[in-house]
């Protein structure tokens, strides 16, 4: 493989790992020693209750994990045969959920299960033999040749940044789009944290009071927001006819992942409720721009990404969240969406940063013509 093509499946492994280790330990609370040994659930009888679902997210949840791990390997060891791929990234899977098995018994919330790290196991060796099953049969050949065709040789964290905002956008935002919106919920934290110290007197005293998003406002969120992952694959497209094609593909891929998100928010029935007016608008404008600007060189597509950026984020974090979506997060947070939240959540605060960071490092590169 040319080394200017490093393969996205080791950041992407790195990242997934990282957030299984969140929506494991999350509430992150009242930490004790029970007086039993950590692995005593190694031994425990079969659990009398448990549902379909509880089995399928912790199979389906390690799946990814086991892919591409897999696929990191492969793609980083060409001579490595499939079956030590398959092995190393199944026992790291398995590694990874017996660490946090053992830890959840120490959180009170959780519970660990012996079934549930059997079946984390069995998730990654499926993610692994997919991954497997795909380099036999060429398909990663054929991906990395149509990446050479696509996109720029620095195109990996970019790459990285596209495949996590779907997933990103799994979170309910309380505006389409609307990834980043942190001030208020950071406010809280930093408040509670500080709470019976001396140091909460160094916390400044907001001077305002947040105010609602206007109409007006809150479409102009949902174009840039919309915008954005748009632009950013405007900067690691080689061929500018590749940008035309990318840029409606990229609007319907954010469309889909905001309607599954509402469906397991508020039931399959309201999956489309989101879809009013000011947001069709803004995905409208957001096409309208974004063809506007297919053919500019990547340093001024960079210029504005950055610029739609720092607006976004400066509007979304001038408003408060709803009492009605604070509700919708309650849902998350405490019902079974538990296993996601912390995945998905946090993506949704990071994901505007990273490509915020990523983007500053592009201009501050030296240009390379268009």
């Amino acid at each position: 493989m040319d080394a200017r093509h490093k393969s996205i499946a080791l950041p992407l492994a790195l990242a997934y790992a990282v957030l299984i280790v969140y929506a494991s330990l999350y509430p992150f609370a009242d930490w004790r020693d029970q007086g039993i040994a950590p692995w005593a659930y190694l031994a425990a009888p079969w659990p009398r209750w448990w549902t379909g679902f509880d089995f399928g997210v912790n199979v389906v949840g390690y799946m990814p994990l086991g892919f591409l791990g897999a696929m990191a390997i492969l793609r980083s060891r060409a001579a490595s045969p499939a079956y030590r791929a398959v092995l190393w990234a199944t026992v790291a899977g398995a590694a990874i959920s017996f660490a946090m098995e053992t830890l959840q018994s120490y959180l009170p919330a959780r519970i660990p299960s012996n079934v549930d790290l059997g079946l984390n196991a069995l998730g990654a060796l499926a993610g692994a033999l997919l991954a497997a099953g795909i380099e036999r049969f060429g398909l990663v050949a054929r991906w990395q040749r149509a990446r050479a065709n696509w996109f720029i040789d620095e195109a990996r964290g970019g790459l990285v940044l596209l495949a996590l905002w779907p997933l990103a956008l799994l979170f309910p935002a309380a505006v389409t789009f609307g990834l980043g919106q942190v001030f208020e919920r950071m406010e809280a934290a930093i408040s509670e944290w500080l709470l019976d110290t001396p140091f909460i007197d160094w916390l400044p005293v907001r001077q305002f009071e947040l105010e609602p998003l206007v109409p007006g406002v809150e479409l102009l969120c949902v174009m840039l927001g919309a915008l954005v992952p748009c632009l950013l694959g405007f900067l690691i497209t080689r061929p500018l006819a590749r940008r035309a094609i990318l840029l409606p593909l990229t609007l319907l891929v954010g469309i889909a992942a905001s309607a599954l998100s509402a469906a397991l928010s508020y039931g399959p029935d309201h999956a489309w409720a989101w879809l009013s007016v000011p947001v069709q608008v803004g995905i409208a404008a957001a096409l309208f721009v974004g063809m506007l600007l297919v053919p500019a060189s990547r340093r001024l597509c960079a210029a504005v990404l950055l610029i739609a950026l720092v607006v976004h984020l400066s509007l979304l974090n001038q408003a408060p969240e709803s009492a009605y979506f604070a509700q919708t997060l309650a849902t998350w947070e405490q019902g079974r969406f538990i296993r996601f939240h912390g995945l998905a959540q946090w993506l949704g605060w990071i994901w505007p940063f990273a490509t915020l960071g990523y983007v500053l490092m592009v201009l501050s590169r030296r240009p390379r013509g268009a």
